[in-house]
């Protein structure tokens, strides 16, 4: 899984530069894995340069058996990842495509009406990603966001609940000022406890690196910087987080969290932010080849629309937050604080495979 693993954060920390310089110094937060999926899903039926754009050979059976993992064990999580190609009624999809799409990626090939129906069509594809989302992700094209000459939509949707391993105590949670241009001064609801934590320090970039584990095997890495974000979001590569987040430098150690709730929900138009990475063709009515998708003409993508959704709350199982213990640890006098009081990243992976990331400006 190595490769997968490294092409998938190469992907996401180049995205989630680019975003991030397009979103002012806003939220961020977006699946990387997600969209590596969705471009999985125009891979298949791409040719020519188009193919050469996405191509990363030997990822699609990695990319499969990930997926599969990661929704194999999902008694402890809740994980959807949805996508949907959306195709104008005109082209006609090859049958061996949909079954491909289908059971590789498990997405969802249709051909529909943007022609003479679009804002009907808008509403039956909401309605779908509603129902596959459990309701969570609701109205991904808003009113009039396609268009009627649309020719292709692809959609990406993902929403992520997990529970933690070492719960937050409801009681504990105090209002603090968080320190931010973006809400300068903004009273938030700060959670908190003391326990035992894998933690690294890091001396450049200057921060703290903490693993907060849910259950499942998945964890979330928070990267909290001293001062400087931005000298975090320079270094950002697969490497330097594997180096960050290693045995090596994590020691397990007693640590006195303070997280804030945060909740983002964040829908985005992702053409814009591909081109700017250099995959641009399949954008391009002139230059698309997806022939292998459908034949009837010029395919190509009129929209890719990607919205995800994160809510982090004290939840977790109470069973693992055994009172005994609690006191007792309580009780240990050197614990390292961890105040996350002012910006900072966060990554949630499972084994090395990054599913999210994401940026906290403004809780």
């Amino acid at each position: 899984m190595a490769s997968l693993a490294a092409a998938n954060a190469e992907f996401c920390f180049n995205l989630f530069r680019e975003m991030d310089n397009n979103h002012g110094n806003g939220n961020v937060f977006f699946s990387s894995l997600s969209l590596f999926t969705a471009l999985a899903l125009v891979r298949l039926g791409a040719r020519g340069d188009c193919a050469a754009q996405i191509d990363k050979p030997g990822l699609q059976s990695q990319l499969k058996r990930a997926l599969a993992n990661i929704n194999a064990s999902h008694k402890d999580y809740e994980l959807s990842i949805v996508n949907g190609l959306f195709a104008e009624k005109v082209f006609d999809i090859h049958k061996n495509y949909i079954e491909c799409a289908e059971k590789l990626y498990n997405a969802k090939v249709e051909r529909v009406d943007f022609t003479n129906d679009v804002e009907d069509t808008r509403y039956k594809i909401n309605k779908w990603i509603e129902n596959e989302t459990h309701g969570k992700i609701k109205k991904v094209f808003s009113d009039g966001s396609i268009s009627s000459s649309a020719v292709m939509v692809l959609v990406n949707a993902v929403y992520f609940k997990g529970k933690w391993k070492s719960a937050f105590t409801k009681s504990e949670t105090l209002n603090c000022r968080f320190r931010s241009p973006k809400c300068s001064g903004k009273s938030v609801a700060m959670m908190h406890q003391e326990r035992r934590f894998n933690l690294s320090a890091i001396q450049y970039p200057a921060m703290q690196v903490l693993e907060l584990r849910y259950h499942g095997g998945i964890s979330m890495y928070i990267l909290l910087p001293e001062i400087d974000l931005s000298q975090v979001e320079n270094k950002l590569t697969f490497r330097n987080l594997m180096d960050w987040t290693s045995p090596r430098r994590m020691k397990s150690q007693y640590v006195e969290v303070f997280l804030p709730r945060f909740k983002i929900e964040k829908n985005y138009e992702i053409k814009e932010h591909l081109r700017a990475l250099g995959l641009s063709d399949i954008f391009d009515e002139s230059r698309a080849d997806l022939s292998g998708i459908a034949s009837g003409g010029r395919l190509y993508i009129s929209k890719l629309m990607h919205k995800s959704f994160i809510e982090v709350s004290e939840e977790g199982t109470e069973a693992t937050a055994a009172t005994g213990n609690n006191i007792v640890e309580k009780q240990l006098p050197e614990s390292t604080v961890f105040r996350a009081d002012h910006p900072f990243l966060f990554v949630i992976r499972k084994d090395d495979i990054i599913l999210f990331s994401g940026k906290v400006s403004c809780p």
